[in-house]
């Protein structure tokens, strides 16, 4: 069984990088640690742990959790994509914060907060 498969709801991680030093990275492995489903997107095709990145907008079904590791800048290719997945929550970690982006999300009643992933699976808040 994929690693993908394992969790009903998943966490979409947009800005998905295969380099080790980079938080995306990091986020994939430890959500995986933590037994949560991940899907992957980002500039480049690649694998992390078995989780495919994807570089194409997929229509994912099950995303409970979007967490961005892009800027703001780079967002607003995305606004429309995260709405249409649905998800119960967005998480903008540290340096993707956009006002622009958190009014979109309360016009489609998603909820949205600023915070680390790495440290809300630490803390077990996640």
């Amino acid at each position: 069984m994929e690693p993908q498969t394992l969790a009903k709801n998943k966490t979409l991680v947009i800005g998905a990088s295969t380099n080790p030093s980079r938080y995306s990275n990091m986020a994939i492995n430890r959500l995986l640690l933590f037994k949560k489903g991940v899907r992957a997107l980002g500039l480049r095709k690649g694998e992390v742990n078995g989780i495919e990145i994807e570089t194409e907008k997929v229509e994912f079904d099950d995303i409970d959790t979007v967490t961005l590791y892009i800027g703001p800048q780079n967002q607003p290719e995305y606004y429309d994509y995260v709405v249409s997945l649905h998800p119960k929550r967005v998480i903008f970690n540290p340096g993707t914060e956009n006002t622009t982006f958190y009014q979109i999300l309360d016009q489609a009643g998603i909820e949205h907060f600023e915070a680390c992933t790495l440290v809300l699976l630490n803390t077990g808040q996640y």
